[in-house]
Order: structure tokens, then C-alpha cells, then sequence
């Protein structure tokens, strides 16, 4: 079983975890930028933590053959705080590196008016760089959330399958479907979605445009519940190649509209119905 975690905070996880991870299978992932677990205090904050994606979470993937792509932005979280917001005139030459697969995560925690003019500015960024958006839906106010989430993505221009809307449920991934962005599920010991809630999804769904990872944040979380939800769409019937097509093909898919994978053979993952599009571009320093 080969995994890609497409949505993974790698940087509040110990090195054991990326051993772990690749006993398991996985073979690449995506760290989104988010929140640290308390506030930061100035732009120059963010600007370590963005080289330190780059950097050293590349690095200490690399040692247990890894790929660990990341994305950028203003998380939703700190996007009211006003210390916090002038780093949006930073993020463009960030937006520009080897290994930047989106802008994200971006959309909504508290759905201030704050939040939403940091949103609607990064779905720009996204527009005008050529890559995928990854949208994070709030906790509270999640329905609210998401389709308020929909209409700045509608009106932003971006196409709807270069988005991916994350922290979906039985309750909000209809909407999603309905617009046709990609539908990003968290799987999690006891919140958010579990690998067998998963499983019924897909079983009533389909498997085309959705991404299923483990987030792995610094609550109560597993980085192996990838493999959770491989191993339960088997006993629910699924077939290796429809484990493959959700946990890797699916992912590889969405976030090489970037052109910046960093993966062997990115050419045959991707298909010859791309043969000549911004999908198989070259990366960027």
C-alpha cells in the first residue's frame, strides 16, 4: 500500500512518527502552514516557520524516503490578528519555491470579516501563482462556514477543482460535491471523521475528487490513519486498486496541478491526459 498524506502538520510530530509513517507506506505528503498552538507575536514568526517547511521538515523526511511537499498562507486562525496580517505581502516570493504545492491553509475559524479579506486575497494569490487552494472549514458554524466558503471561491475565479475544502462531514461534503471542488476529509481517534465513517462515505460517494489524511496536529491524533482507512476499504470490499486511486493516485492528482511535485515518475502518476499542461510543469526556485 502506497500513501500519500496530503494534509499533515508534520512540525508538531517527533522524528519517530516519519519512521513510523513510512513502515507503513507512506511515501509523500503535504504540510499545510497553519497555527503553532499559541499566537504569534510578529511577521518575522511566520517567515522562520515558512523556512522551516522548506527546510527542515524536507530534511528530516528525506531521511526515511519521504517526500514532503508544503503550503502557504495566512492560516484562518491568525488571519483577525493584526500583528499577524501583514505577512500577506510576504507570502508571493514564498509562493514561488520548489516544493509550495498550494496556497493554504486559507477560509475560515471564527468567520470574521477579518478572516474574510485574508481569504479572499489569498484565493487571489492562488489565481494569479497557478496553484491549487486548500480551504480549511471552520469548527463552529461548519454548514455556515462551508457555504460561505463556496460563494468567496465562486466569485475569487479559481477553478473549483483546484481547490480542495478540508474537515468535511456527512453534513457539509454535499455542498462541496455540488461545486465541484475536491472534498478533503480528517480522519481522527475521536473527532472530526473516523476510518470507518470513511469508508461509508466512499462506499455512498464514489471515490473521484476526494483526499482523506490524517492532519496530525498537536491534540490527540494519529499520523498512521491513512492506513486505517486503506486497510478498512479492503475489508469493506474495495480493491487494491481503489485503496491506490484514494490514498495515492487521488492526491497526486489534485496537488500536481503545482507543477512542484517532488516525486519519481510524477509523469506516469499523472497520466497522458495531462501531456502538455500546466499539470507536468517543471519546478521553480
Amino acid at each position: 500500500m502506497r500513501i500519500f498524506d496530503p494534509h499533515v502538520h508534520m512540525t508538531s510530530r517527533t522524528t519517530d512518527d516519519y519512521e513510523a509513517m513510512a513502515a507503513a507506506g507512506v511515501a509523500a505528503l503535504v504540510e499545510p502552514a497553519f497555527w503553532l498552538g499559541q499566537p504569534r507575536t510578529n511577521v518575522g514568526s511566520f517567515l522562520d516557520y515558512f523556512d522551516g517547511l522548506l527546510g527542515w521538515e524536507r530534511f528530516r523526511a528525506s531521511q526515511f524516503g519521504v517526500a514532503h511537499h508544503c503550503t502557504i498562507a495566512l492560516n484562518p486562525k491568525e488571519a483577525g490578528d493584526p500583528r499577524c496580517t501583514p505577512v500577506l505581502d510576504e507570502l508571493p516570493r514564498y509562493l514561488e519555491k520548489d516544493g509550495v504545492v498550494a496556497v493554504g491553509e486559507i477560509g475560515f475559524d471564527s468567520m470574521t470579516a477579518a478572516e474574510e479579506e485574508a481569504f479572499t486575497r489569498q484565493l487571489a494569490m492562488a489565481v494569479e501563482h497557478e496553484l491549487p487552494a486548500m480551504v480549511h472549514t471552520p469548527h463552529r458554524d461548519k454548514a455556515a462556514g462551508t457555504r460561505r466558503t463556496l460563494e468567496l471561491v465562486e466569485a475569487s475565479g479559481i477553478a473549483a477543482d483546484a481547490v480542495v475544502v478540508d474537515h468535511l462531514n456527512e453534513t457539509t461534503l454535499a455542498d462541496v460535491d455540488a461545486a465541484g471542488c475536491w472534498m478533503g476529509f480528517s480522519v481522527y481517534p475521536e473527532t472530526k471523521m473516523d476510518e470507518h465513517r470513511m469508508v461509508r462515505i466512499l462506499l455512498d460517494r464514489g471515490l473521484d475528487r476526494v483526499l482523506v489524511n490524517s492532519a496530525a496536529d498537536w491534540g490527540r491524533s494519529d499520523p498512521l490513519k491513512t492506513r486505517a482507512v486503506g486497510e478498512a476499504m479492503l475489508v469493506a470490499g474495495f480493491t487494491e486498486d481503489d485503496v491506490d486511486r484514494v490514498l495515492w493516485r487521488n492526491p497526486v492528482a489534485f496537488f500536481g496541478r503545482s507543477g512542484r511535485l517532488l516525486l519519481e515518475d510524477v509523469r506516469t502518476e499523472l497520466g497522458a491526459e495531462h501531456e502538455g499542461s500546466s499539470v507536468l510543469r517543471g519546478p521553480r526556485s
